[in-house]
């Protein structure tokens, strides 16, 4: 798997303390993105699965964020890591994308919606400057939306996630 970075004990890629983990790619190349120097799908490191479990079970409480790039460009190696972290720790899983849950159900591989369906919240939508809004939480730009993914699998229609 490619990775660029792993933050460990962040607050700002969803509630708590979290290891987020920044994936390497992303083809969607947003203006203004906060993060250009994912773009590149050759960036980071290859790490294994193994490797980047030993760091997500650092912390045996904070949950564990999917970020980069957009890791729908690595939906494999993320759906074994996110099953393997399922299994073995039981953490929250939050997923940014830059695409929108109908596109994965739509046009996306089998993957795709395999991790958009595996994760706690997914954080959908590109970002667009336009809408930037920096008292938005957890999000850069009010078209991203926070989807409670059990609940919107419950209901048949997205339901966005809220704060306890």
């Amino acid at each position: 798997m490619r990775v660029l970075d792993i933050l460990e004990c962040t607050t700002v890629d969803g509630p708590g303390f979290r290891t987020s983990i920044y994936v390497a790619g992303c083809r969607h190349q947003c203006p203004g993105c906060h993060n250009p120097q994912s773009w590149d799908a050759k960036g980071g490191v290859d790490m294994s699965i193994d490797d980047i479990l030993a760091v997500v079970r650092r912390d045996p409480f904070g949950g564990v964020t999917l970020s980069g790039g957009d890791p729908m460009f690595q939906a494999g190696e993320c759906v074994e890591l996110c099953q393997r972290i399922k299994e073995s720790t039981g953490k929250s899983l939050w997923c940014y994308t830059g695409f929108t849950w109908e596109e994965i159900h739509s046009h996306g591989s089998r993957e795709m919606v395999q991790l958009a369906e595996m994760v706690d919240v997914l954080v959908d939508g590109r970002f667009v400057m336009a809408l930037r809004d920096t008292d938005l939480l957890f999000r850069g730009s009010a078209n991203q939306r926070l989807i409670d993914v059990p609940r919107t699998i419950e209901c048949g229609c997205v339901c966005l996630w809220q704060r306890d």
